[in-house]
């Protein structure tokens, strides 16, 4: 399959390299195109990954769907599109290695959506409270809108490319991961989870985890958009 990795980023710079080792040691032929949806970085971070090979495109307004959506507008605009994509950050909090376990079962033909899941293989430390009370609150929600079960809103996740341009993603901040689930949810398509480790941030500082603020932002918007796509879906139903 022709895999695209999308890594959204913020001045990651402090990553970049051993990010792009992990990544270049997967197998050769895994990933086509490595993007990175540089958000506004000051620190170097778009260099640094353009000296490792990366396509790099850059959006200014700040939000992570926004950055996702930028690298999507630049796939659309090649002329042999990727049979999946995959996200990942780039604070190394996942494994890169892991991407081969993801791939598998949409190249099974199991699943079209695989969501790496956090919650049983963190380590210590690397999902705090806050986190993991959140996002078990907006999977009970979605559970109860949907009767779809998740245990994770990971970032760390493959969508096959035909089903992924069915989703008609919108959402611009921090409601992009949600978004993406509560609609595959919605639209009955087949999703799986798969376990995956998930470590304490190599370097620099967590964009929503890092701050109070930040937690209850992310946290607000997680909420409203769940409540907002389904109330979208039942009127389009009505």
């Amino acid at each position: 399959m022709r895999c695209d990795l999308i890594i959204p980023a913020l001045n990651e710079a402090t990553n970049m390299s051993d990010l792009f080792d992990a990544i270049q040691s997967l197998p050769a032929g895994l990933v086509r195109h490595v993007i990175l949806a540089d958000n506004g970085s000051t620190d170097g971070t778009q260099e640094a990954a353009q000296a490792r090979g990366a396509v790099v495109v850059h959006e200014s307004h700040r939000g992570y769907g926004a950055a996702c959506l930028k690298a999507i507008e630049w796939i659309k605009q090649q002329e042999v599109p990727p049979d999946v994509i995959a996200f990942l950050d780039a604070d190394l909090s996942d494994d890169p290695a892991v991407l081969p376990a993801l791939l598998q079962p949409i190249a099974r033909n199991e699943a079209d959506i695989v969501i790496g899941s956090r919650v049983k293989l963190a380590e210590p430390g690397a999902l705090n409270v806050a986190q993991r009370w959140g996002g078990g609150l907006a999977c009970v929600m979605m559970r109860v809108l949907t009767k779809k079960r998740y245990t994770d809103l990971g970032p760390f996740r493959a969508v096959r490319w035909m089903t992924f341009q069915r989703l008609a993603m919108a959402d611009r901040t921090w409601g992009w991961t949600v978004e993406l689930q509560m609609k595959a949810a919605l639209m009955n398509i087949p999703t799986i989870e798969i376990d995956v480790p998930y470590r304490r941030r190599a370097a620099g500082r967590s964009k929503i985890s890092g701050t109070l603020r930040g937690l209850v932002t992310a946290g607000v918007k997680i909420i409203t958009t769940i409540i907002a796509i389904r109330f979208q879906h039942q009127r389009s139903r009505t």
